[in-house]
């Protein structure tokens, strides 16, 4: 889980507040339809008016937007923070030109991941006795018509896009590629370029028709323990511009798309102005997909930079000065940053189910060992006691013999006899025929006292073992086995199968030992009175022991007795006969 971690020793602040850069496009050759010429002039570095202004003397270089504003930021991600960056404006007033720029003046996107591995290698120089490792992931996508599309696998679906228990957000199936160098970057980059959707209108000749993201994931890894681990992402969006479909000229699937666009930059502008009131009310990110993927770059926790791109033209002027009252509200978001740092704790690997079936065979044989230990040490025990009721005995004898004085052998082996007989009447084993014979009820018989010349010791030895046998009767009565059965109970559980064809049946057999042998988890849930349960039990007893050899292997499942074997092959083979 993603700790909280202060970067107070790096001097970063709590908050940081959203970065507003606004660059003007050059006025263009071709006029207006008006010829009334641009309406915005630069007065300084920080500071422009909207005014009939007609001659455009100051520029701005590519580098000179990246070092002033985008550059400062990208030192968070190595310390597991976020940081985006993003260009907002009209359509038609460069944002796409400040993102990628041209091969002679790269944009945004090619100097700040040239950057970050610049950082990672002056980095890894200074942390090699630390012992960390570095990883470079990149993912591009873009937002066409409220679907999310990977870039990087065109043929790929509308992904969705989810949120993780440490409140981070994600796109499951997004295609994540590692980069070791800037070259690896750029070749993965430009044909996925050429994959976003663009075309022509008439205030554009190379229209971006959806919002781009390039995500690129920075993550450093502690090698000795505790294994601490930190992400940083940098989140790069290259925004659609906002349109007025009576100056482009949009008709059929470009008004659709130009519909599209502007409502997810209608919702862009809520979600800044719900984060601006301060009233902690509910902040619309879930109404769009581009505000819900921005959701980390404004109020979240990622250090934001916004470049508005304005056009001087006239026929702009509404659009710029839009755009201008968005970029002073965006300036009040506050977010939040922190360091994403994870500590990788050995978790224990749980034994495969093969292996718990082991240890389980292992068990019950360690108890059947112990059985047969138990058994013998049982039968040592018995064997002691023969041989002092042997010495009992040959006392008992020689006790006699002096007691009697002349008695001859024959008297004193009755008395013998007598004392060690048993004198518990023999078991009575039920008869065997068909037909049970009720028992005839016993009196209790009381053996007569045997008195003989002994010593008290051994009579009272001798009246213990004369006891009292009562043998109980049955007092249930059976019904005879000879009488016809009338419950449907008592009837046998396949005697149905009788009345149907053999072929048949056997066919049907055959069918349902196919799937119990080659079906997959649906499948077999598709048996009847195969749940979850089973259908997982069926699965692992295949993994172990292999296919079934005959239907009658699955009483030998858990959970599966022979009435429930029983029930399963009626309802199974009335169904397969019926399909």
């Amino acid at each position: 889980m993603a700790q909280r971690v202060p970067a107070g020793d790096s001097g970063a602040k709590k908050t940081s507040q959203v970065r507003v850069a606004v660059r003007l496009r050059p006025y263009m050759d071709k006029e207006d339809d008006k010829t009334e010429g641009p309406c915005v002039r630069g007065l300084d570095a920080q500071n422009l008016e909207i005014i009939n202004w007609r001659n455009a003397t100051e520029t701005t270089t590519q580098q000179g937007v990246f070092l002033a504003n985008v550059k400062p930021i990208l030192s968070h991600i190595l310390r597991g923070q976020n940081a985006s960056v993003f260009a907002y404006g009209p359509t038609g007033a460069g944002k796409t030109h400040t993102m990628l720029g041209t091969p002679e003046h790269p944009g945004v996107i090619p100097r700040a991941v040239r950057e970050v591995f610049n950082q990672v290698r002056v980095r890894g120089e200074e942390e090699e006795e630390e012992g960390w490792d570095c990883n470079v992931a990149m993912s591009y996508l873009e937002i066409y018509n409220e679907k999310v599309l990977d870039l990087l696998s065109p043929g790929a679906q509308d992904l969705p896009i989810r949120e993780d228990k440490d409140h981070n957000i994600l796109i499951p199936g997004l295609t994540q590629t590692p980069i070791a160098s800037f070259s690896d970057f750029d070749r993965v980059f430009i044909p996925a370029s050429l994959n976003r959707t663009t075309a022509s209108t008439k205030l554009n000749q190379r229209s971006s028709r959806s919002h781009a993201i390039l995500l690129i994931k920075v993550v450093r890894t502690q090698r000795s323990p505790p294994h601490r681990q930190q992400t940083g992402k940098l989140y790069l969006v290259d925004l659609a511009g906002s349109e007025d479909n009576r100056r482009t000229g949009n008709q059929g699937i470009r008004l659709k798309e130009s519909g599209a666009i502007n409502l997810s930059l209608f919702t862009l502008s809520k979600v800044v102005d719900s984060l601006n009131t301060g009233t902690g009310s509910r902040v619309p990110y879930r109404d769009s997909k581009l505000t819900r993927l921005l959701q980390d770059s404004l109020g979240g926790s990622a250090h934001s930079v916004m470049i508005t791109n304005i056009a001087p033209e006239y026929s702009y002027y509404f659009n710029t000065f839009s755009a201008l009252n968005f970029a002073a509200k965006s300036k009040l978001v506050v977010n939040k940053p922190f360091v994403r740092e994870t500590l990788t704790v050995p978790v224990p690997q749980e034994p495969s189910v093969l292996d718990r079936l082991i240890a389980l065979e292992k068990l019950m044989m360690g108890c059947q060992e112990k059985d047969r230990l138990t058994m013998q040490e049982s039968r040592k025990e018995i064997q002691v006691l023969k041989e002092r009721q042997k010495e009992f005995e040959s006392k008992d004898c020689l006790m006699n013999h002096q007691a009697g004085g002349g008695v001859s052998g024959e008297s004193s082996a009755s008395t013998q006899g007598t004392m060690f007989r048993n004198a518990l009447p023999p078991l009575q084993r039920k008869p065997a025929s068909g037909t049970i014979a009720r028992p005839k009820k016993q009196q209790a018989v009381v053996l007569p006292r045997q008195v003989s010349q002994l010593q008290p010791l051994q009579q009272q030895q001798q009246q213990q073992q004369q006891v009292v046998a009562v043998k109980k009767t049955s007092v249930c009565t059976k019904k005879r086995l000879s009488e016809e059965p009338d419950g449907k109970e008592n009837t046998s559980p396949l005697s149905w199968e009788s009345h149907l064809d053999c072929s048949l049946v056997e066919r049907s057999r055959q069918k349902i030992l196919t799937v119990l042998n080659t079906g997959s988890f649906k499948e077999l849930k598709g048996l009847q009175q195969i749940g979850d349960k089973k259908a997982k039990l069926i699965l692992g007893w295949r993994e172990i022991r292999g296919h079934f050899t005959k239907l009658e292997d699955l009483i030998q499942i858990e959970g599966i007795s022979e009435k429930r074997f029983s029930t399963f092959m009626k309802a199974n083979l009335l169904s397969s006969m019926g399909k």
